[in-house]
């Protein structure tokens, strides 16, 4: 650096005067604030590292609580006769392939519903950053371990044979459903462990003991529902996983069991949150969910464990 300042000077400086010395000082403070910003853009990449999943801006409250995200979604139509294990469905997925590929999400209808019940979830989980699959059944009558396999059925096409399997990475997938789909969403989780995130809402099942699950659950509960009540559906549910499992219980106040098929807030919100938390691993979305949400006008009771640990 020296000799680069003494080849600069328009006339020789002397060894040791104040201007030699005010040239070695800016030499070396020009160095130090190089090294400081390359340590600041290595800190910088070694965080994009630590979290290689997180798609789109910091979200806020209001946000995830938008009826739409930062993506523009297309969506894509996916007949019976084209597919095997599943109904067809329809898929909804960010339209810009700027970052790269996104997790999934398939989900189910309830007893006697079609996809069209679980329509309002497609684009509003898909304009946060996920390719959504929502699914018809085989019949409208199956029962919840059929369902469970649909699941699992439509996300192999999904990410094996589909138009947009190039946007989803097959390794960040998760399972949802109402009712009976919500008891599938069960199923599928105790059938394939490798599922990053599973949300039942208002589910319905004959079983109900959950030890085998291993994924993080979100079960979504009515206070007000007849159907799968609370006390005999959602809560034995939530109770029986296991103690160690990333878990939590949203009982949503003066609602019904079929509350699920109408566009929600606060069922929008914390799916939202869970599925970025797990699918994702995006930890900018734990503070939606720890410390646990208090009731409120929407929420009757939230059950859960905090920090999250997967």
């Amino acid at each position: 650096m020296q000799q680069q300042a003494r080849t600069g000077a328009a006339h020789p400086v002397p060894t040791g005067s104040p201007h030699r010395r005010f040239a070695r000082f800016a030499g070396l403070a020009t160095a130090i604030a190089a090294v400081v910003g390359l340590t600041t853009l290595n800190g910088a990449g070694a965080q994009a590292a630590d979290n290689p999943y997180e798609r789109g801006p910091a979200p806020t409250t209001s946000s995830i609580e938008a009826a739409r995200g930062p993506y523009a979604v297309s969506q894509t139509s996916v007949s019976s006769l084209a597919v095997t294990g599943f109904g067809g469905g329809t898929i909804y997925y960010p339209t810009s392939t700027a970052d790269g590929t996104f997790g999934a999400v398939a989900i189910s209808p309830g007893y006697t519903g079609t996809q069209s019940t679980m329509a309002w979830l497609g684009p509003r989980l898909a304009s946060q950053g996920f390719v959504v699959f929502t699914i018809d059944t085989n019949t409208v009558l199956d029962q919840p371990d059929s369902r469970g396999r649909q699941l699992l059925a439509a996300l192999d096409y999904l990410t094996q044979r589909s138009s947009v399997r190039g946007r989803v990475d097959s390794t960040r997938l998760g399972v949802m459903g109402h009712s009976m789909g919500g008891g599938g969403s069960l199923e599928a989780a105790k059938t394939r462990p490798s599922l990053q995130a599973a949300i039942p809402l208002t589910p319905w099942n004959t079983d109900k003991s959950w030890p085998e699950i291993s994924t993080p659950t979100l079960i979504f509960g009515a206070d007000g529902d007849t159907i799968a009540p609370v006390a005999s559906h959602a809560e034995p549910f939530y109770s029986s996983l296991p103690s160690s499992l990333d878990r939590a219980y949203l009982e949503l106040n003066g609602t019904s069991h079929l509350t699920p098929i109408s566009s929600n807030t606060t069922i929008a919100k914390y799916s939202v949150s869970w599925l970025k938390r797990f699918i994702d691993n995006d930890t900018r979305y734990e503070q939606f969910l720890c410390p646990l949400p208090r009731p409120s006008l929407t929420i009757e009771e939230y059950r859960g464990n905090c920090p999250h640990t997967s």
